[in-house]
């Protein structure tokens, strides 16, 4: 029997050589090895990134590094407007709200709604004087890529730090962090870059800087400023997950090797691949979109047919050794995502194609 293919927007599958990294046996957390580690980390991150901002990996997923930005930027004097249209951008307003920020305004859109850029304007126009404007580039839940170089520049227009959670774009599309405007930009390890989970990057603009830095409540763990005066001395101020850290330089191995221009490529062409696949079956694609926003590089989702239910195509393609992922929170049963992501290639895909065509044809 194959071995179950796993498609969803992360964990992705693993490449052999990569997990072999994680058995590497362990070092000295501060000494010279684990410095010429780290260093080679964050500069390979800061080409993917195209970033000239510092940059820092963090023991943590990327919830962890979405907290981080949150809680370093946000205390009882910060307004942040939080601009949702899906699960993970309601969480960026979730936690600015257990930081306490002095206002929080979600802008909200329906899930898998297109963003309006005139409907951010018009928020960040009445708020007063806001310090944040967070967004998700690419929303895994509905399969969206928002508009993020244009709200960079409205951002920008108020003097903003723009934060953007590239969880899943990163190292599967072109976000080139500087050109958009992004102040603080976040990436995880198990979805794009094709690393086990549990590690996530955060690149951090002077700007940011400043505002963290006047910030007295900044999380112990998760301190930015502790982590940017570590990295002088290419050590993090805790102890890292040295495994994982092994494996996430191997998987940049595999990025710089492959080339981000052809990573890109195969992630733009497989993720077509999917969408012409599945309306070909007769299948059609969940979100309605505008022309600021595109479908995601990396994940593909896809409204479940009436006379089908999720469990019963989700759980056929399962009995034919493929795992997608369904619809989550108030899309639950109504969708199900197929992901593209990371080290996938044509062979996963047509297994996956072949897979799906049998259930629902």
């Amino acid at each position: 029997m194959k071995e179950e293919l796993l498609m969803i927007p992360g964990p992705v599958p693993v490449l052999p050589r990569i997990l072999e990294a994680m058995s590497k046996p362990m070092i000295r957390h501060r000494g010279d090895e684990f410095g010429r580690i780290y260093e080679e980390i964050v500069e390979t991150l800061k080409e993917i990134f195209q970033t000239r901002n510092d940059l820092f990996a963090l023991s943590g997923s990327g919830t962890c590094a979405m907290e981080a930005a949150i809680g370093n930027l946000a205390d009882k004097k910060t307004g942040i407007v939080c601009i949702a249209n899906g699960k993970f951008g309601d969480r960026f307003g979730e936690i600015a709200d257990r930081y306490e920020a002095d206002a929080v305004t979600t802008v909200n859109f329906a899930w898998g709604s297109p963003i309006e850029l005139e409907t951010v304007k018009e928020a960040l126009e009445n708020r007063p004087n806001p310090k944040v404007v967070t967004m998700v580039h690419n929303e895994t839940s509905t399969g969206i890529l928002n508009p993020a170089k244009e709200v960079g520049k409205l951002a920008r227009k108020h003097d903003a730090i723009f934060v953007l959670d590239c969880i899943t774009s990163i190292g599967g599309d072109e976000v080139p962090v500087d050109e958009f405007g992004v102040d603080v930009a976040i990436v995880g390890s198990q979805k794009c870059l094709g690393a086990p989970p549990g590690m996530s990057a955060i690149s951090v603009s002077e700007k940011a800087f400043d505002l963290m830095l006047a910030n007295k409540k900044r999380p112990y763990y998760m301190d930015l400023v502790a982590y940017k005066k570590s990295f002088g001395k290419k050590q993090t101020p805790y102890t890292p997950a040295l495994p994982l850290f092994f494996a996430l330089r191997e998987a940049l191995a595999v990025i710089r090797e492959e080339g981000m221009e052809k990573r890109i490529e195969r992630h733009r062409m497989l993720a077509k691949a999917v969408r012409t696949a599945v309306t070909g079956f007769g299948l059609s694609l969940f979100p309605e979109l505008n022309e600021v926003s595109d479908y995601s590089n990396t994940v593909t989702a896809i409204n479940i047919p009436r006379e089908l239910t999720d469990e019963r195509l989700r759980g056929g393609m399962r009995k034919r050794g493929v795992m997608v992922a369904g619809g989550q929170e108030k899309l639950k049963g109504k969708i199900f995502r197929i992901a593209t992501m990371g080290n996938i290639t044509e062979k996963e895909v047509l297994r996956t194609i072949e897979a799906l065509e049998q259930v629902v044809i």
